[in-house]
């Protein structure tokens, strides 16, 4: 038995893994309690975008904190809440006139999907039925893993999840067989359409062209369906844009934010919808209220930090340090993809990835190699199974990430994958 009781996630701790202990953070490092100074490659599970511990995030929660740290926000609000959601509202398209508020990604999903449905009863057409893409991820709640790809994430919980109608994936040279499916969905009457855009995340940094994003949103607007577009991971610049959606040209019925809401610091989601979704559920008849809440919703000290990240998108150069990261992870890229273990190399925005040999899936044996490879290496990378990612925070330099990459090379040379 190991002499912490921690139960720690997406750990299997019949293997005797060992789990450092980091004592702080600074930019893109993390120092640990041996001393060692590690490489943040992978922005801490993709939530750190300006670096951590950021000073002008930091000071904020400390300010907060020290006013009002919590409130219940069910018939309440407060000032740091009110100035984040007409932030909101000032950043993000113009059709998400409402901003709700939660605690992470997968309640944020959880939220549009609730939102969805009850948008279709209060109207009252029976429209039930969710589209999802292939290789999606939205979170680890019920709802979210219904919403998500079958796998060894969630086989044990099979019973406890809904049915949906699943579309393919736009593989290149594939995408109409993708189109063609999601028009058949929605002429059927389905009621909302969830989707990574451009990316998916946790399916393997699975990477598709903006036009089908369009061209998607497009078929769903024909149909009627709810567009809900799921950001949490390629919102605030991960893709080279604020949103995804951006360089789509498109605007989603519901949108979903989190992570780098808060420039990664401290957990806090935002569900943002439409005016026609909100109408839906406004009357005098309480019964037809959004029944959702949590008890940390709009904490007051979770907004000031998320306050204090929008600033530094309002007065600090942010796009051109994701543009200049992003042509970093081009020129990195290029000198990589030569290497007889690489394939497919692909690039979206600031994310670059992979694939290590023709090993394929989530639990592939090399992913706890190369990991615990990595780790000797003082450099955080988490592979998705044989698919290598790299995701920094905005501010790491240029010589730090060229330790990422040579780090990757070496690696690449011990696990010797064809």
């Amino acid at each position: 038995m190991s002499d912490s009781p921690i139960w720690h996630p997406f750990t299997q701790h019949g293997l005797g893994e060992p789990i450092p202990e980091v004592v702080r953070g600074e930019g893109a490092l993390l120092h640990t309690k041996d001393g060692a100074q590690v490489i943040d490659a992978i922005s801490s599970w993709w939530v750190t975008t300006h670096g951590h511990a950021h000073p002008r995030i930091a000071a904020a929660i400390a300010e907060q904190a020290a006013v009002l740290d919590q409130i219940i926000f069910a018939g309440w609000t407060h000032g740091p809440a009110e100035q984040l959601a007409r932030s909101l509202r000032e950043l993000m398209p113009a059709s998400l006139t409402r901003v709700f508020f939660s605690d992470s990604g997968s309640t944020s999903v959880e939220v549009a999907l609730k939102m969805a449905l009850g948008y279709w009863l209060h109207r009252g057409e029976p429209r039930h039925r969710i589209l999802v893409m292939d290789s999606g991820y939205h979170g680890d709640t019920i709802g979210t893993m219904s919403v998500g790809a079958r796998g060894a994430f969630n086989r044990a919980y099979k019973p406890l999840l809904f049915d949906v109608t699943s579309i393919p994936f736009p593989a290149e040279g594939a995408e109409q067989q993708t189109l063609d499916a999601l028009e058949n969905a929605c002429r059927d009457g389905a009621a909302a359409f969830v989707v990574e855009p451009l990316v998916l995340g946790a399916g393997g940094m699975l990477m598709y062209p903006a036009q089908t994003l369009a061209e998607m949103r497009g078929i769903c607007a024909r149909h009627g369906v709810l567009f809900i577009a799921d950001e949490v991971m390629t919102g605030w610049g991960r893709t080279g844009t604020l949103l995804a959606c951006e360089q789509a040209g498109i605007e989603p019925d519901i949108l979903c934010l989190s992570k780098g809401l808060t420039g990664g610091a401290i957990p806090l989601a935002v569900t943002m919808a439409s005016e026609p979704v909100f109408d839906a559920h406004r009357s005098e008849d309480r019964a037809r209220m959004f029944f959702h809440s949590s008890s940390y919703t709009a904490n007051p000290v979770a907004c000031a930090a998320a306050n204090a990240n929008v600033a530094i998108w309002q007065e600090e150069p942010v796009m051109d340090r994701i543009a200049a990261l992003s042509e970093r992870q081009v020129e990195r890229l290029a000198m990589l993809a030569t290497h007889q273990s690489v394939r497919n190399p692909r690039r979206m925005g600031t994310i670059a990835a992979f694939e290590v040999g023709t090993a394929a899936g989530y639990l592939s044996d090399l992913a706890p190699r190369m990991l615990a490879l990595f780790r000797e290496k003082n450099v955080l990378l988490r592979p998705l199974g044989n698919t290598i990612y790299v995701m920094p925070p905005y501010c790491i330099e240029a010589g730090q990430l060229d330790q990422v990459y040579e780090a990757i090379g070496e690696v690449l040379n011990e696990v010797a994958v064809r």
